[in-house]
């Protein structure tokens, strides 16, 4: 394309415009993007020589639209020009119109300060014109203001005499005037009105006090009471038509209600003294059920219903008794009567049917949603109050009742017996009675009460025992030592092994219901070990009697006489006959336990060696002894009383067997039998008893002590009491010991 076809496609510009040329940069990139668009546009239609014969249409077709969009331009910019043109106009009519107003407003400027002068003018006119006003209202209401001074002092009177509706109406008549001055007077407040607040205060105080006496003028004045609840509420329904700020008369009614009451029956003068807690519970137990009967029948009658009267009162009365009690719980401690006494009259007493579970007292009273009269910390507080003071009062009796017995033991009387003969004290009974009796009270009043009591008495008790077990060893050490013998040494002992019967027959009863099996393990274990004590100090007794028959056993004179074990059996005899006095079990076992001790002191008599057989014929001699030294024990014992199965004298038979053993080479099947039947012999046991025959040489004797390591070990089941373990033998010497033996 040539540059004549360039420039007749261009649009042209109207007349007057200019280009912007290189001033407006962006006007510029528009211009080079169009023609660059326009070649491009241009380039692609006459791209093939066939289309160039088409060239004249396209260039008159430009033409056409180029003309248009001259004339398009054209029209927009003569609108935007008489738009402008229009505007200008209504421009210079507005500020012809400001202009105007202006003016207006300095006109109306000063026109207002010239009435402002005026005004000022006219203000003590129009202050005249109040007071004219006022004047005009006084002089229409001089005359019952005149009268007001005399009727608020008639109205004092009537208040004074308790005519309280009275008074009320001529309170609010005086009310009701000093509001109609009130707006005529612009809120000017007239010294003759300056006496109805105290008076209507007088009125409050009126109603306030008669509500606090409730109780008694609903028996003795109930009209007074009802006109004092009748002004309250009228008042209060009065104030609150006008939208006036309530004078709380209703309220300081039903304060007066609770305060009376709690004033009444819980006034800080009426609190128990210490010990008095009790009957005043009693007096309480009384009062406040005939107080709730009033408040049905009487007061509620005189009140309007939304007042819950019953309801108000039973909680009225609740609230005053927990205050009451708590205030005595942080005061000066409780002793145990008044801690137990608290807690049975509010846990059990108090929600009884005798007061606020009583079935004449109708669903008003709402007493299902009372706090309760103690909480928990209290009840804590209580029981450990009790269970500490009732603790250190046990100790007391007990240590006296312990005092009492034990002196009695230095008496020259023998223990006194019941009616079957056996020794008889009643210190057994009344400790247990002391114990059992304060677990059986605690049950009363609660479970976890009772069982910490339950606790305290089985501490106290094994306290008791073992303190009881210390005085035994003293009472026994003084009297061994000769510093305080006693008369009836033994028959006291004895009498004491009956006191533990009875304590181990009767501890049971101090378990309560529910409580736990083990409880009483403790006070099990301190009464076997009692028994165990006392048992070896009757045994004691017994060996200091025996001890010198036994240093001659055995001897050549022990041989050819029974005379030494006629004497160890008739002292035993003797000694044992005070075991009638004993009840059983203990009886039989100490008769078991003298037996075994007499046992043990004749097996510790033959391993001491003082005897050695010089032939056959003292080993069939001491063969024939040990026979019948054993059944003379065993009739001693069966005499007694003493059932043969638990007899320990049949362990001289053994040992007869073993030294009538005529062949020497025999010995070790004789001792592997001796070894089945008492498992605790040991080599140094029968190498004593080798050493008794006299006969045994080393091989022989070795022999032997090896058939106790080669022969079968003794079976569980067949094991027998321990006797030959608790026997000392004698050293033997180096020839006779083992390898394996203890002087390897």
């Amino acid at each position: 394309m040539d540059s004549g076809t360039k420039d007749e496609m261009q649009p042209s510009l109207p007349p007057g415009s200019s280009c912007p040329g290189p001033e407006w940069p962006e006007q510029e990139r528009a211009e080079q993007l169009a023609r660059g668009a326009a070649l491009k546009w241009a380039s692609g239609i006459f791209y093939r020589p066939e289309q160039l014969a088409r060239l004249g249409q396209y260039r008159s077709r430009e033409v056409q639209r180029t003309c248009s969009l001259e004339a398009r331009i054209k029209s927009v910019v003569q609108s935007y020009l008489e738009g402008v043109k229009t505007g200008v106009w209504q421009l210079a009519q507005a500020s012809e119109a400001v202009q105007g107003a202006r003016e207006a407003l300095g006109q109306a400027h000063g026109l207002l300060q010239g009435m402002e002068e005026t005004t000022q003018t006219l203000k003590p006119l129009r202050e005249q014109v109040a007071q004219h006003k006022q004047l005009r209202v006084l002089s229409q209401l001089l005359p019952r203001l005149w009268a007001v001074p005399a009727a608020v002092a008639h109205t004092q009177t009537l208040i004074d005499a308790q005519r309280l509706l009275e008074a009320y109406v001529c309170l609010r008549e005086l009310e009701q005037l000093q509001e109609e001055t009130w707006a005529p007077l612009e809120g000017l407040e007239l010294p003759v009105f300056e006496g109805l607040g105290p008076l209507a205060e007088a009125l409050g105080r009126a109603v306030e006090t008669v509500a606090g006496a409730a109780g008694q003028l609903a028996r003795e004045d109930p009209a007074l009471l009802v006109a004092a609840v009748r002004v309250a509420e009228v008042d209060a329904g009065y104030m609150a038509s006008l939208e006036l700020a309530p004078r709380d008369w209703r309220q300081r009614c039903l304060q007066a209600l609770q305060e009376g009451l709690e004033r009444t029956h819980f006034g800080t003068p009426l609190l128990p003294e210490p010990g008095a807690l009790a009957g005043w519970l009693e007096a309480l137990r009384v009062a406040l059920p005939a107080e709730l009967a009033i408040a049905e029948a009487l007061v509620a009658p005189c009140c309007p219903p939304h007042y819950k009267v019953v309801q108000l009162w039973a909680h009225t009365l609740h609230s005053g008794l927990r205050r009451c009690l708590q205030q005595l719980l942080e005061g000066p401690g409780l002793g145990a009567a008044d801690a137990f006494t608290l807690l049975h009259w509010a846990l059990h007493v108090y929600l009884g049917p005798e007061m606020m579970g009583s079935l004449e007292l109708g669903p008003e009273a709402d007493v299902s949603q009372l706090e309760p009269l103690l909480t928990l910390e209290n009840i804590e507080q209580l029981e450990a109050t009790f269970v500490a003071q009732t603790q250190a009062n046990v100790t007391q009796w007990l240590q006296r009742a312990l005092d009492g017995e034990v002196a009695e033991w230095n008496r020259e009387q023998e223990p006194g017996t019941d009616s079957s003969g056996f020794y008889h004290s009643p210190m057994p009974a009344i400790v247990l009675q002391i114990l059992e009796e304060n677990i059986r009270v605690t049950s009363l009043v609660s479970e976890s009460l009772q069982q910490r009591v339950h606790g305290m008495a089985l501490s106290e008790l094994g306290t008791f025992l073992r303190s009881f077990s210390d005085a035994l060893i003293r009472f026994s050490r003084d009297h061994t030592s000769g510093e305080a013998t006693a008369p009836h040494y033994v028959p006291y002992l004895l009498a004491t092994l009956n006191h533990q019967s009875a304590f181990s027959s009767s501890v049971s009863g101090l378990q309560p219901e529910g409580a736990a099996s083990g409880a009483l393990a403790p006070v099990g274990t301190a009464l076997d070990e009692l028994q165990r004590r006392i048992c070896r100090l009757v045994l004691e007794a017994l060996l200091a009697e025996l001890q010198p028959l036994f240093a001659a056993l055995p001897s050549r004179r022990w041989l050819s006489s029974p005379e030494l074990l006629d004497d160890v059996c008739e002292r035993t005899a003797r000694f044992c006959q005070e075991f009638r006095r004993v009840r059983n079990p203990a009886a039989q076992l100490l008769l078991a336990e003298a037996e075994r001790m007499v046992v043990l002191q004749y097996l510790r008599a033959l391993m001491q060696g003082r005897l050695v057989c010089r032939g056959a014929h003292e080993r069939t001699q001491v063969a024939e002894r040990l026979q019948h030294d054993a059944a003379q024990l065993r009739e001693l014992f069966l005499g007694l009383g003493l059932e043969e199965s638990v007899q320990c004298a049949p362990v001289l038979l053994a040992l007869r067997d073993l030294l009538n053993l005529r062949d020497p080479m025999l010995l070790g099947l004789e001792v592997a039998g001796l070894r089945q039947k008492f498992p605790d012999v040991s080599e140094d046991h029968i190498s004593a008893l080798l050493d008794l025959r006299g006969d045994v040489s080393r091989e022989q004797r070795l022999a032997a002590l090896s058939s106790l390591q080669a022969g079968p070990q003794p079976s569980p089941s067949a094991g027998h009491r321990a006797l030959f373990s608790l026997v000392p033998a004698p050293t033997p010497a180096l020839s006779s010991c083992l390898p394996s033996g203890p002087c390897a």
